[in-house]
């Protein structure tokens, strides 16, 4: 065979070889059914809504949940509207970051009202959970102010059981770093909080930055973690990981978790580039099993 042939059918096998092993790659990778916090792309979804949508929908999430409600609208958009554009991309709303201080008898009236409206809203936008991400600073320092909050939560969680949504709370580190009385505050809730009423979002990554261990709370109040906040220190497979996922998802199924969200707040890269590597890494990992 000539040197020309011979150069010839070489560089071919090296093509048709990168070829295959693409494809095989690409095929052997599953999408796995993970949704995107809408926080983690905050300043470019306020430039463009629709432009930003596009791209969450063609990194491969396959759900969004939005932090965005105000006076009625996710987004500056009617809720109808804004779950058309998430559908036209692929994507649905599982969730909404929404909430409201603990009220106190002079404005309880309105408070009320505000959640009824709130959750008629997203009741429209297709939504099956509502979280609460925070409580005002009294939770913190006044046991009895921390179960004024667990009061209202569960009411609130009546209301959206009556609608057909769950309504649950989401956590930051402070909910375990801090004790009351003697009482890790995080405990508490989940010990005054009707599980049929409030389920908790589990933000693993500030689980762990509070001190405490994801798996700990999963064995010992088994089933209440229906969704998971997936973050790490920044995009999550980065070098600068504080967390092992792998023994996290190994007690997946004692949690209850039924859906898993992925959160970016600080980035090596621009926020949707951070975005792609992270459900790219979650893809990937053989250890991450989501529920269908």
């Amino acid at each position: 065979m000539k040197r020309r042939n011979i150069i010839s059918v070489v560089l071919l096998l090296a093509v048709t070889s990168t070829i295959f092993s693409t494809f095989y790659s690409f095929m052997k990778i599953p999408q796995k059914n993970l949704g995107l916090q809408l926080y983690s792309i905050r300043d470019s979804i306020m430039k463009d809504v629709p432009a930003a949508i596009a791209k969450v929908g063609k990194m491969g999430y396959k759900f969004v949940e939005p932090a965005n409600y105000a006076d009625g609208k996710l987004y500056g958009m009617k809720p109808a509207a804004f779950k058309t554009l998430c559908q036209s991309n692929g994507l649905t709303i599982l969730s909404s970051h929404v909430g409201q201080p603990l009220p106190d008898s002079a404005n309880f009236g309105k408070t009320m009202a505000w959640w009824d409206a709130c959750i008629d809203a997203h009741v429209a936008a297709g939504a099956k959970f509502l979280v609460q991400a925070s409580m005002g600073e009294g939770a913190y320092r006044n046991l009895d102010t921390l179960k004024r909050y667990c009061d209202y939560f569960n009411m609130i969680g009546e209301k959206c059981k009556a609608k057909g949504i769950r309504f649950g709370y989401h956590n930051h580190s402070k909910e375990f770093s801090t004790k009351l009385d003697g009482q890790t505050i995080y405990d508490f809730m989940l010990a005054n909080t009707d599980p049929s009423k409030v389920m908790f979002e589990m933000d693993l990554y500030w689980v762990v930055m509070g001190g405490a261990k994801p798996v700990d709370y999963f064995n010992k109040y088994p089933g209440r973690f229906e969704l998971w906040h997936i973050k790490d220190k920044k995009e999550i497979g980065g070098t600068d990981t504080m967390m092992d996922f792998a023994s996290i998802w190994a007690a997946a199924a004692k949690s209850g978790m039924q859906y898993g969200v992925v959160e970016v707040e600080e980035y090596s890269f621009d926020q949707f580039t951070s975005c792609q590597k992270s459900i790219d890494f979650l893809n990937a990992a053989p250890y991450v099993v989501m529920p269908k």
